[in-house]
């Protein structure tokens, strides 16, 4: 899948994983956006009544509409100067570093993680490391009288100086109050000036599909410029976290990143964040994070500066139907815990991998998302009832929430996995189309020597040099310990073995299904 860089570049990079193209939005001004000539405006008269249609009033034109939100919609300009002076941040926030262009710190599950993690180290530092101004431009909005400003984090990220431009021409400077990595939102604040600024509300009200939609911001350095749509659908997985999108076919572009979309009432019911483009360009694709979800964060941002997110200490995958059948579930349902972190809140709770999250608290868990996102809603140092599905029973966990680290990887248990030695002796595991071997000496497990490329094994991605670690919850030291555990779940009349499976420095839980052993 590729993706397009947000702020200044126009490289294109590759992301091993199924999910939508994603381009950002936060248009640079630094390699220059060219046009072919002067654009020249075009009248167009709309009449303002509306017309009775049998599902309501619909508008005949959006003029009144915008006359009263457009003056609360500002450009955003950021400048990364190179030097020593960074963005103040007087709650938390996250300031600017110096060194020319600075490579954002974004959490792993950001789609854009691996495109800034492989940059090569003189980018941004041309002229024998010499600093280099950057320039970049985003949208953003006001949210009350004294001057606070909603926009995207990527818009801001990295940037010495912020400047905020209004629909009427004047220009303020802002300071950074604080950022939130997960949902790309950033608080602003503008400065040394007291006087009541323009002001639109996040709604409160939820969108349907089908709504209209009209987004306002400052797309390839053209402020104050609106477009219209409607909302195309709700609760959409771009890849970036535990968090939905809503999904909007108003024209969005470069720069729009950060700005509002609104419904009909003047309230912004997102704020657009990335687009879906094969092209590059504008396809009527847009994603804008919630305004409910945007209203949570801005409260913790305002009042501290950061956001502070319950963790529960584990890495979860979904419960698929094989997976469901090798533990013992009647359906596909819950989270998979496939890591517990050592001396986190679920291993302190008690917790421990193949363990099936059903329940948290009253709240049914349908997938890992929905872990994910109902955790992160709950506050650090809440104490939660966790139902669990354990050796074939469903037991109840109380579990402390601790404070969502900046960098869970760091603290997940487990190391780096060397490449393993091959040993002569091998066996063949028909019923699983693998073929198994000993693993080095300390080591650990059992390795995949082999996998045959018809068998389920092979479809669900197991490969030569994977590890197995345990079958159906036994750990195994040797291929005949894996037979053991084959034939167990066999003698259960089990359709699948569960699989605990470490690829490199990664863990996680395979379900595959029983063959005959002829075939």
């Amino acid at each position: 899948m590729r993706f397009r860089h947000r702020a200044s570049t126009t490289e294109k990079f590759t992301r091993a994983k199924s999910a939508p193209i994603v381009l950002a939005l936060a248009g640079a001004t630094a390699l220059g956006l060219g046009f072919a000539g002067p654009i020249q405006p075009v009248r167009a008269e709309a009449p303002a009544a509306g017309v009775e249609t049998p599902f309501g009033r619909a508008p005949l034109s959006f003029a009144d509409l915008v006359d009263k939100v457009k003056p609360s919609v500002v450009s955003v300009s950021v400048v990364n100067d190179g030097g020593a002076a960074k963005v103040a941040d007087n709650k938390g926030g996250k300031g600017g570093g110096g060194g020319g262009f600075t490579v954002p710190d974004l959490p792993e599950d950001h789609p854009l993680h691996d495109f800034f993690k492989n940059l090569p180290k003189e980018f941004g530092q041309p002229d024998g490391g010499r600093p280099k101004i950057m320039q970049g431009q985003g949208s953003g909005f006001v949210i009350s009288p004294d001057g606070y400003v909603v926009t995207n984090n990527h818009v801001i990220d990295g940037a010495t100086k912020i400047q905020l431009i209004f629909d009427d021409g004047k220009k303020y400077d802002a300071k950074l109050v604080g950022t939130d990595q997960r949902t790309d939102v950033a608080l602003l604040k503008i400065e040394g000036n007291n006087k009541p600024f323009p002001t639109v509300k996040l709604s409160t009200k939820e969108p349907r599909v089908g709504d209209w939609a009209l987004a306002v911001g400052n797309p390839f350095g053209l402020g104050g410029s609106v477009t219209a749509g409607i909302v195309s659908a709700l609760a959409r997985d771009i890849g970036s976290g535990p968090y939905d999108y809503l999904q909007i076919d108003a024209a969005v572009n470069r720069g729009n990143s950060g700005g509002p979309t609104f419904n009909l009432d003047g309230e912004v019911i997102g704020v657009n964040t990335a687009i879906f483009s094969p092209s590059g360009g504008n396809v009527g694709i847009a994603f804008a994070v919630p305004a409910k979800t945007v209203a949570d964060v801005v409260l913790q941002l305002k009042d501290g500066g950061t956001v502070n997110r319950g963790w529960l200490g584990v890495k979860i995958q979904n419960v698929d139907e094989d997976t469901a059948a090798s533990i013992g579930l009647n359906e596909a349902k819950g989270a998979l815990v496939s890591e517990v972190t050592a001396n986190g809140p679920a291993a302190d709770a008690g917790l421990k991998a193949q363990d099936a999250i059903l329940q948290i608290n009253a709240d049914a868990i349908a997938d890992s998302r929905d872990l994910a996102r109902k955790i992160a809603e709950m506050s650090p140092n809440t104490t939660v009832d966790v139902k669990i599905w354990r050796n074939n029973a469903e037991q109840s966990v109380k579990v402390k929430l601790g404070l969502f680290p900046k960098n869970p990887e760091t603290a997940m248990l487990g190391g780096q996995d060397e490449s393993q030695e091959e040993k002569p002796s091998s066996l063949e595991l028909s019923q699983l189309g693998i073929t198994l071997m000993p693993a080095r000496s300390g080591s650990g497990g059992v390795v995949i020597a082999e996998v045959d490329g018809s068998s389920d094994a092979a479809e669900k991605g197991l490969k030569s040099g994977d590890v197995i670690l345990e079958v159906s919850g036994q750990v195994v030291a040797k291929p005949d310990d894996v037979v053991s555990g084959v034939k167990k779940a066999q003698d259960m009349k089990r359709t699948a073995v569960l699989l605990h499976i470490k690829s490199a420095d990664q863990k996680r839980f395979v379900a595959v299904q029983l063959r005959d052993s002829k075939g």
